[in-house]
This record gives structure tokens, sequence and C-alpha cells, in this order.
């Protein structure tokens, strides 16, 4: 038996959402799949249940543009049970006070749940639940950036159809299973172990799960953000004061010269180049897109240097730039 927060928890609801329609302040449910364990991952109940969203479907990735394609008959969900129809046992599913709801991702699905309550005008769902992608990214000790279930699943060989609500839940069951078993603990154990707060949906607001580990993580991203804007000020600060200094003529005469970001960051650096550039007549830009000579680091990339490549400026590494200002 788990416990929690003073409460015992027998079973695990894994639960999965998927949607007809999705916009910034809608979802139109279509899928609810769930797989319900005891505490020990063995399976005691495995259901899609199916639900008419009284929409079409409009489906689209998240930057808005690729479809996607749920494995399921749209013209069939006409003929399933609505929203509201189905909502009882839903509540009863996620509610259960011996029941610890967990998904992938859970917040995205806990959103879909409150805004097809408003829609409906119904009450709040109010349930715990963790998220075993939070999970996995604790466990990994990587929160820089996310892990999809398919990915996730497809490294502990978890074999699954993506976008069937049921099956990714099962998807999910599985991943908690086997970070579990690599830990040699019980998912509330693991929980404790990467001091990991689970989330919660109460009176329409939700709160997202949280962990020790992510909030040392969001503090030096802080701290680094905070070091990044000094050394920008400080930059700028120097290159105001030096161009009064800029000769009248020379090998960039009248040229405007631009550093990438992380060049302007490597500030000893970026102040001795621009000291040279100015000996040789060029004006300082910060706008790439403005500029005729464009330096950064050979490994670099983005919209900055994008932006320099289509005003036809001339690149240089700063060891090549360093080079052309002799």
């Amino acid at each position: 038996m788990g416990r929690k927060n003073g409460v015992d928890f027998m079973k695990y609801l894994f639960f999965d959402i998927e949607c007809s329609a999705v916009s910034k302040n809608a979802a139109k449910i279509c899928a609810f799949g769930y797989c319900l364990t005891d505490e020990k991952f063995n399976i005691l109940e495995r259901e899609d249940i199916l639900i008419n969203p009284q929409g079409g479907f409009h489906l689209t990735d998240r930057k808005g543009t690729q479809g996607l394609v749920l494995p399921y008959e749209y013209s069939n969900f006409k003929k399933y049970p609505t929203f509201q129809e189905k909502a009882e046992k839903i509540y009863a599913l996620l509610e259960d006070k011996d029941t610890l709801a967990a998904g992938h991702a859970t917040m995205n699905d806990v959103k879909y749940l409150n805004f097809e309550t408003h829609r409906f005008n119904l009450p709040s769902f109010a349930f715990d639940f963790a998220d075993t992608q939070f999970v996995y990214m604790n466990v990994v000790g990587e929160f820089s950036r996310q892990f999809g279930l398919g990915a996730i699943a497809k490294e502990l060989g978890v074999e699954f159809t993506e976008h069937r609500a049921v099956d990714d839940a099962y998807a999910t069951m599985k991943i908690a299973e086997a970070m579990c078993k690599a830990e040699g603990l019980n998912f509330l154990q693991l929980l404790e172990k990467y001091q990991i707060t689970v989330g919660r949906i109460e009176n329409y607001e939700i709160r997202q799960n949280t962990s020790v580990g992510f909030l040392e993580y969001k503090q030096a991203q802080e701290r680094k953000k905070e070091e990044r804007e000094r050394k920008k000020a400080e930059f700028h600060v120097f290159a105001d004061k030096e161009k009064r200094r800029r000769a009248k003529d020379g090998k960039l005469k009248n040229k405007r010269v631009c550093f990438s970001h992380p060049l302007e960051m490597q500030t000893d650096l970026a102040k001795d180049l621009l000291k040279k550039a100015f000996a040789q007549g060029a004006f300082y830009s910060f706008r790439a897109e403005e500029c005729d000579v464009y330096v950064c680091f050979e490994t670099e990339g983005g919209q900055r240097l994008k932006s320099a490549q289509g005003a036809n400026a001339r690149i240089f590494t700063p060891d090549e730039f360093e080079k052309y200002l002799q």
C-alpha cells in the first residue's frame, strides 16, 4: 500500500485524453482512456471511453500546422454518449480516495477536463495527479526539454498505438512501472525520493507538479539569465563609449559590424575585437539584419545568423575576423 500526504493509495489510475479539437480556451474530449492498477501495477480495469465531442475533428500539432490523425473512425463518434452522459463515471474514477491519478504531460489533460466542465456547466474536478513525464525528467536530471510518451516508450521497449487513449494510458503505466523497477521502489516512494509534489485540480484551479530538483533548475536558469543580461549591458556600455574613438578611415570604413549574442557574452574577446574593428573605421550595429559584417562562432545557427545572411553580410568566426583586421 502506498501513502502520500497521510492518505493511503491502494490503486493508480493511469489515464489519457484525446480531443476532436483544441483551442486556447476550449477542448472537445472524444476519448478518455484509462488503466487502473493496484500498487504493484497489476491491471484491474482497462477501458477506452469513447465520447461524442459534439463537433467536428480539427486536429493540429503543437505548432498549429500539421494535422494529427487519431486511430479511430471519426464518423462513429456521433453514436457515442456525450461527455455529460459519461461524466459521472469519469468523476468516480479520478476522484476515488483510494486512487492516485497519473498521466503523461498530465497538465494538458487536466486542462481539457477543466474546459469541458465549464462548457457543460459541471462542478470542478477535485483530485491529485502525478505526471510520468515530469517524474522521468527528475530521474534523468534533465529539465531543459520535454520527453514524449512515444520516445520514452521506445527506449523502454513498450509497444502501443499512439493517440489511442487507452493505449497511451497503458504505455504511461508501463513507463511508471519501468522507472520503479529500475530504482527498486514503488511509485509513491519514487515520488518521495525525487521530492516531487503532485499536482492538483480543485475549484477549477490547477496546480502543476513540482520538485526540489526542478526548482533548483529554474533558479540556476534565472541566475544564468541575470548573468547574460549583466554581460550584455556591460558590452553595450563599452561599445557606446569606445565608438567615440572610431577611426575615420580603414579596412571597414563605414561598414556596420554585428556580433552574435554568444560572442557578446564572451566579454573580453568581444571588447578586443570591437576595439580593432573601430580602429579600422567600422560602426557597430546591434541589429543583425542591418549589418555588413557578422561575427559568430562556427557552431552557431539561429535566426540572428539567418538575418545577417539575408542582409548579404560577410560572415566571420572570431579568429577569421581578427586575422582579417590584421
